[in-house]
């Protein structure tokens, strides 16, 4: 299985104090780079779902958010904290001295405020025994849903593969006619500078102009990276760098099979080829 660096699932739970709603999204990224946004009454939970998180992903940007609506009707509402309230003020007092037209607190910024609000309602082991199943279903749907977008990428990988190696094919069949066709136009050249045809002459220009323009080599190792990316594919896992590593293969032999192109057919196939790689190279960036 290939599995995208891109993906998103969210679960909920209703306990009796309110809802608490577990969120996972992510992007590609190099790295596995975890980050948490929760009320700092959940920051107590945040080591064991690093953790696990840790265990199920290798690569990619993770934000996992955590949310706790309280239920208006509960018998044990939100508390004011009034220590970070006073800390808010002194704060409040200590920037308006050096900024006077700086706009004062207002009651809706205090209580929006991180931390202000606390509840007693929420109990640690309801909310880690919750926490837990909510992040067991959220890890599945996560998965599922990076499994979707990689196997959309792997089909797209192989698509370019298989336009790729036909236009390898395409390459080869001309270098025949292009090394016959130079050689006509030098003992036409001789004959019309020496008025006579050097044949031991041509033999050797022709000998050095086909082994200028024989890309033999380049379309070979084209074939060998091409066979490797369908066996990565193929094989599935952690397959990213890999993969990465192999762009840069292909990219090279482009390169080099341009710069001996021979005619403007020849040209048109390698910036094609280069063209198809580079379409690869961006989707690498999302497989793990």
């Amino acid at each position: 299985m290939i599995y995208s660096m891109t993906g998103f699932a969210v679960a909920s739970a209703e306990l009796e104090s309110g809802s608490l709603t577990l969120e996972l999204r992510a992007v590609n990224h190099r790295y596995l780079d975890l980050q948490f946004k929760m009320l700092d009454e959940l920051r107590v939970h945040e080591s064991f779902l690093r953790e696990v998180i840790a265990t199920q992903l290798t690569r990619g940007k993770v934000e996992c958010r955590i949310a706790y609506a309280p239920r208006q009707s509960s018998q044990n509402p939100a508390q004011l904290n009034h220590g970070m309230m006073q800390q808010l003020a002194q704060w409040d007092a200590q920037v308006r001295e050096v900024f006077p037209a700086a706009r004062a607190l207002s009651v809706a910024d205090v209580l929006l405020w991180n931390g202000v609000l606390q509840s007693t309602a929420l109990s640690a082991d309801e909310l880690q025994i919750t926490l837990q199943e909510l992040l067991k279903h959220v890890l599945k749907d996560f998965a599922a849903a990076r499994a979707r977008e990689g196997e959309k990428l792997k089909t797209f990988m192989l698509e370019r593969v298989v336009q790729i190696d036909a236009l390898r094919n395409a390459v080869s069949p001309r270098i025949p006619g292009a090394v016959a066709q130079y050689e006509s136009k030098l003992r036409a050249k001789l004959l019309e500078a020496l008025g006579s045809q050097d044949d031991e002459r041509v033999r050797q220009e022709i000998t050095l102009y086909a082994s200028k323009v024989d890309v033999e080599e380049e379309l070979s190792r084209l074939l060998t990276h091409l066979d490797e990316v369908k066996r990565v594919l193929s094989k599935g896992g952690v397959v990213g760098k890999r993969l990465d590593f192999l762009m840069q293969e292909l990219h090279r032999e482009a390169n080099t099979l341009g710069s001996k192109s021979v005619d403007a057919e020849m040209s048109r196939c390698a910036m094609d080829i280069k063209i198809l790689i580079e379409q690869m190279r961006e989707q690498v960036q999302n497989i793990e």
